[in-house]
């Protein structure tokens, strides 16, 4: 399949779907950390380029909860961040997933249709993720991990500290490729 990792740095989605055979790419403002195919530029550049999937990682500075502080007096803020979800949502692509933190995504545009843990997946950690799907079953957990705590929410302030909170965990990463990467 050829499948489209929009608003992702890391390359840890793009690189879980490329170890399982498929043509993946990243893409995003910023350079990838990890070598690989990666378009650094505008998503809208490349969203119109016949993927199968899409997998996208919208900015969640004005859309998740805890930026609410953010997000105080400025509705044309997140008014272009819901219209950037909503142009991701309605690309011409078959099957779509959607993360983002809890957020006004719940609110303001549908519910997800699972809400995951990286506990899930071998991680043991807490931090909420909502998937919003579009011809993709739900996530299945592959590793239960017993001891969680909240890594992510305790983070030391600095200037890489949004970079750091917004990495795919890998086990999840990986989940997708295997569960995903079947779906034809």
């Amino acid at each position: 399949m050829k499948i489209l990792i929009a608003c992702e740095y890391s390359g840890r989605v793009r690189d879980a779907f490329l170890r399982g055979g498929h043509d993946a790419m990243s893409c995003d403002l910023l350079p990838t950390e990890m070598p690989g195919p990666h378009y650094q530029g505008d998503i809208r550049d490349v969203i119109d380029d016949g993927w199968d999937m899409m997998i996208a990682h919208p900015p969640c500075t004005m859309l998740a909860s805890s930026g609410a502080r953010w997000m105080a007096g400025r509705p044309e803020a997140i008014e272009e961040a819901l219209a950037f979800v909503r142009l991701l949502l309605a690309a011409p692509i078959l099957k779509i997933a959607l993360e983002n933190p809890i957020g006004i995504i719940s609110t303001r545009l549908r519910k997800p249709d699972q809400i995951i843990q990286p506990w899930q997946f071998g991680h043991g950690e807490t931090k909420a993720t909502c998937l919003w799907l579009h011809d993709l079953p739900k996530l299945r957990p592959t590793n239960i991990v017993e001891v969680r705590e909240p890594k992510v929410h305790y983070m030391s302030p600095g200037p890489d500290r949004w970079k750091n909170r917004s990495r795919t965990y890998t086990g999840v990463a990986q989940a997708m490729a295997e569960q995903w990467g079947g779906t034809r």
